[in-house]
């Protein structure tokens, strides 16, 4: 019975970790801005770097305006705002190798194709996983349009995946960049 249960809990944990969240943040800020004065923002593509497809442009923009109008920032267009926020996208493919060693119990049974058979006490398991993947990487810079200086980064990065993956992960990130903008939140 022992035997038979260990896959199903390794599948179990490996589906686990893919729900988990995938996405890191770093933000670093200019601790010298006055950022009580932002009061209004104006979303700019940057120059180079990779395009979002439609779905994530919207996402984008909407987790943008959701997350900063709660701090107190709101969207302009056709005017001048306060800060300007540049988007930079950014793809890499990485390869993960994991080894894992294990060893057997004394007395397991093992399951074969014709029956199970017998590993003797300390009999050595090992496997390697080797996964390749794309890693994503959303830079937000906001600029103060007056001094046109750079007063906050962020960064988030995540694994590609669908459509609807790659929205969830845009939208974890803009919400965790966004949290940890110095300004206060709105009263």
């Amino acid at each position: 019975m022992k035997t038979a249960m260990l896959p199903i809990l390794l599948c179990a944990g490996a589906l686990a970790l893919v729900g988990c969240s995938t996405v890191t943040v770093e933000t670093d800020y200019n601790h010298a801005a006055a950022f009580n004065q932002y009061h209004t923002y104006t979303l700019t593509p940057a120059a180079h770097g990779l395009t979002l497809s439609p779905t994530s442009e919207a996402v984008l923009r909407d987790s943008l305006r959701t997350n900063l109008a709660a701090r107190g920032i709101t969207e302009v267009t056709g005017q001048a705002a306060d800060l300007e926020i540049v988007r930079n996208i950014f793809t890499r493919e990485e390869t993960s190798v994991q080894q894992y060693n294990d060893w057997a119990y004394a007395g397991g049974r093992w399951p074969a194709r014709y029956g199970s058979y017998r590993m003797w006490a300390g009999a050595p398991i090992s496997y390697t996983d080797v996964r390749h993947y794309t890693s994503g990487t959303l830079v937000l810079d906001f600029v103060d349009t007056r001094t046109h200086e750079l007063v906050f980064r962020g960064t988030g990065t995540g694994t590609v995946g669908s459509t609807k993956a790659n929205a969830k992960s845009i939208e974890e990130a803009v919400m965790k960049i966004v949290r940890d903008f110095p300004a206060p939140a709105a009263p």
